[in-house]
């Protein structure tokens, strides 16, 4: 479920970095491989465990997905979600994205779907030199 979820919440920051303008394959954590979106694996660093990590604990604890959910492919025995238990987690997903909390910078509520974008242009600013360190993304 942590790997699903990362690939979904590397495609939404990806986007976030292209709205900004910032070409997703040039990071500064990641190392640069051909086809490597590093810029947005580095910025999704910080929404991991507040976005996805958060969300699936969730699911878990409170019984949204359970173990019938999860089916055993015969050949491989890799293990992957029911479609049924696959709508649950995307349903999951994106209530996570949507859920509300007062951004530490701004000062407003926001949401961490609009979270991916303001922090993509905060890091557009500090790279502008427009504020003298990029503010990461901290929830308490």
């Amino acid at each position: 479920m942590l790997s699903l979820g990362y690939s979904l919440l590397r495609h939404d920051i990806q986007s976030a970095v292209n709205i900004v303008g910032f070409d997703p394959y040039l990071g500064y954590l990641h190392v640069e491989h051909y086809g490597r979106p590093s810029l947005a694996l580095d910025l999704m660093e910080e929404f991991r465990p507040l976005v996805v990590d958060a969300m699936v604990l969730n699911g878990i604890n409170r019984r949204f997905l359970k173990l019938s959910d999860f089916i055993n492919e015969p050949i491989s025995d890799a293990v992957s979600l029911t479609p049924d238990g696959l709508k649950t987690f995307l349903r999951l997903y994106e209530q996570k994205k949507q859920s509300e909390f007062r951004h530490p910078v701004l000062g407003r509520k926001c949401c961490y779907q609009e979270a991916f974008e303001i922090q993509a242009r905060l890091l557009a600013k500090y790279l502008m030199g427009e504020i003298d360190k990029y503010p990461p993304l901290i929830v308490r």
